[in-house]
């Protein structure tokens, strides 16, 4: 039994990690689950999802909420991302993260970059991410189940999902200046990343975040993930790697209107 179990799991690689990044990075919402207390049943509730810039997973939550007196009690937790689309729901990836939840500290370094992060994420929780009984939680990944749709099951580890590096401090001090400026100058250069590296269509994105793999892009409720060519090493890097992407992506567009 053990020996066909683990023939299911495929070895981890490059594509599977970049796939469970996607989808966490380009989650909106998500199914929480979380231990009831007192009980000690499961309870599952869907909830608002973000990152933060090293790719541990950002919910806002209500402490009315009964998930929130659950995670408070108890800091298990698993979060399930993943959008169906066209046909059978099960045909489509999703992950399942095995998380610990951590209450951020309002007032705190980290709580305004979780905050910022998430908002620019979901701009109308703005509406109520400032009362009172409201608060974020990181969910800190400690090991991951992936469903790249029939017969493509990965176990990943933390490793696998959240960036350690420096680079994580270094890109998180000047990230919201870099997307102002972006957001305010390049709408231009966001518009060929948008088209180019993630093949989504419309006019109008917008850059929501920055992390060491690529950039998360927003129009409207639509969303998508435009990753590096190359992991960042040092936030210097990324102008010059915004810059290369939007000459890639504008020869590329000239070449398919010459052919």
């Amino acid at each position: 039994m053990d020996d066909r179990k683990k023939d299911v799991i495929r070895e981890t690689d490059a594509e599977a990690i970049r796939l469970a990044k996607t989808l966490i990075r380009s989650a909106r919402f998500g199914a929480l689950a979380v231990i009831e207390p007192g009980t000690g049943s499961p309870l599952a509730s869907r909830v608002g999802v973000a990152t933060d810039i090293d790719g541990a997973p950002l919910i806002l939550v209500s402490m009315l909420s009964a998930h929130t007196g659950a995670i408070l009690t108890d800091p298990r937790c698993s979060l399930l991302v993943g959008e169906p689309g066209r046909g059978d729901p099960l045909a489509h990836p999703r992950l399942t993260l095995v998380c610990r939840a951590a209450r951020l500290e309002r007032g705190s370094g980290e709580h305004a970059r979780a905050e910022r992060r998430y908002l620019n994420r979901n701009p109308k929780a703005k509406l109520y991410a400032g009362l009172g009984d409201f608060s974020i939680f990181r969910l800190e990944p400690e090991r991951a189940s992936l469903n790249g749709g029939f017969g493509k099951a990965y176990l990943l580890e933390r490793t696998d999902l959240v960036t350690t590096a420096p680079i994580v401090e270094e890109l998180a001090a000047g990230e919201q200046s870099a997307l102002d400026h972006m957001n305010a100058d390049h709408s231009d250069a966001i518009a060929v990343y948008a088209r180019h590296f993630a093949e989504a269509a419309g006019d109008g994105w917008a850059i929501t975040g920055f992390d060491a793999d690529g950039m998360d892009l927003a129009l409207g409720d639509d969303v998508c993930r435009v990753f590096f060519p190359e992991p960042l090493r040092t936030a210097r890097e990324l102008r010059r790697v915004l810059v290369d992407m939007a000459k890639t992506g504008r020869v590329a567009d000239e070449t398919q209107s010459d052919s």
